[in-house]
């Protein structure tokens, strides 16, 4: 075939196919069924698709079928790939708000040299920072496999690990190598994750895009926004302003015009005014479908319970 894009995409396309099929068959020897997520960064940089991602990976993930996530080469192009499956693993960890993500290679972890010419390096069994001296060593430890090699890993590692996920990077060959690092044996290399992960989502939420609109809430909903920590439910909020689409950034503000919080929407405006005042349990009766019980969830909220009253523009 030519070596132009449409052909490479053409090949993607017959391999995707080719891909879940292997995957299937062998996850039913264990009587378990999988689904395929294929993702490109587009997917992952639009608030909107990112949340439905997110949405069907965790819908498979509560249903106890196997998500395979794979990028999707038969559409992107490269101003809207991932490049590479280390990077790709450590967003779909997050999509998931996962535990822990395993990289496995053909080395069994990061050394502190290259052990392909120096057989004097030794293997970094714990890492809790990533520098420069680090991405130095990972810099000329490449993969004959795959499209990533320890450099992407360590790219990978750092990403995950900022939103709070432990991360191992390990050998595929090591025996039973899954399990050993999910019972925390000591494995390949150990990446910590950093403590306060939610604190760098907030710093998100607050530096992103402008405020598209408001949600006014009842005394009940701001106590329970402010002082217990719990997402807003649309049976507390009284008043939407402003239009905006699901996965836009708003104000939750309380009848005198204070901020309360500042997060992303799961409704988008006009589907919030259908909903607002009613119970959770009412919500797909009245849409017809349902996004979960929040309107905003905590974990995409940060509240601004120390400020003062503030001019809402």
């Amino acid at each position: 075939l030519p070596d132009t894009m449409a052909h490479k995409q053409l090949l993607a396309a017959v391999g995707q196919s080719q891909l879940i099929l292997a995957w299937s068959q062998l996850f039913s020897l264990y009587g378990l069924h999988v689904g395929q997520l294929l993702l490109t960064r587009a997917d992952l940089q639009d608030r909107e698709r990112y949340l439905n991602a997110r949405d069907t990976l965790n819908a498979l993930l509560d249903n106890n079928i196997i998500p395979i996530i794979n990028e999707n080469d038969a559409v992107a192009t490269n101003e809207i790939k991932v490049g590479d499956n280390d990077n790709l693993s450590a967003r779909a960890a997050l999509l998931c708000d996962a535990d822990l993500l395993i990289l496995l290679t053909d080395q069994k972890g990061l050394f502190d040299a290259d052990p392909r010419t120096n057989p004097d390096a030794q293997l970094i069994k714990q890492v809790v920072n990533i520098d420069d001296s680090l991405r130095l060593l990972a810099g000329g430890s490449v993969s004959g496999l795959g499209t990533g090699g320890m450099a992407t890993k360590l790219e990978a590692a750092d990403i995950a690990r900022r939103a709070g996920i432990e991360v191992v990077i390990a050998s595929g060959h090591h025996p039973d190598v899954i399990n050993k690092v999910a019972l925390r044996e000591s494995v390949g290399t150990h990446f910590s994750a950093i403590d306060s992960p939610l604190e760098s989502r907030k710093q998100w939420i607050l530096a992103g895009p402008a405020s598209q609109g408001k949600l006014v809430v009842d005394a009940g909903a701001a106590r329970a926004v402010v002082e217990s920590g719990r997402s807003l439910l649309s049976k507390g909020i009284t008043r939407i302003e402003g239009e905006f689409d699901r996965g836009a950034t708003i104000l939750i503000i309380n009848t005198e015009t204070r901020v309360l919080a500042k997060g992303i929407s799961r409704y988008c405006a006009a589907d919030l005014r259908k909903i607002s005042g009613k119970h959770s349990n009412e919500i797909e009766d009245i849409l017809g479908y349902d996004y979960g019980d929040a309107a905003v969830h905590r974990n995409d909220m940060v509240v601004l319970e120390n400020k003062e009253k503030t001019h809402v523009s």
